[in-house]
């Protein structure tokens, strides 16, 4: 039977790895067992912070929301439970970009809002 030579094999995975860690400093982007390191942990930053990107962009528009609506005398909690109550159902994405671009359909957003309150 024939020998078994893996060098390409392993020189492919390493060159691999090393590859994925181009553009860090120092070993890190040619040393393997280094590389490896690095590379493992930034994979991990970059799951974790695929996950917190959403309660992050949450948080932004709903600041955007409560700045456009408190313009108008209103609150955050007040204006969504008025949309709630009108049966407006729009989520705080478009909410916030109306706020930050359409200042009129937004304010009649609000005032639907408040006189939904009021009934």
């Amino acid at each position: 039977m024939a020998r078994v030579k893996r060098g390409v094999t392993t020189h492919a995975r390493h060159q691999e790895m090393v590859k994925l860690g181009k553009g860090y400093r120092g070993r890190a982007s040619t040393n393997f067992r280094i590389a490896v390191e690095k590379v493992e942990k930034a994979l991990r930053y970059a799951y974790r912070d695929r996950r917190a990107k959403a309660s992050e962009f949450r948080a932004l528009w709903i600041q955007r929301i409560n700045a456009g609506v408190r313009e108008h005398g209103l609150t955050y909690a007040r204006f969504i439970h008025g949309l709630k109550i009108a049966g407006i159902e729009l989520d705080r994405k478009s909410l916030a970009e109306l706020a930050a671009t359409e200042p009129a359909a937004f304010k009649s957003l609000v005032d639907t809002a408040s006189s939904a309150l009021k009934k």
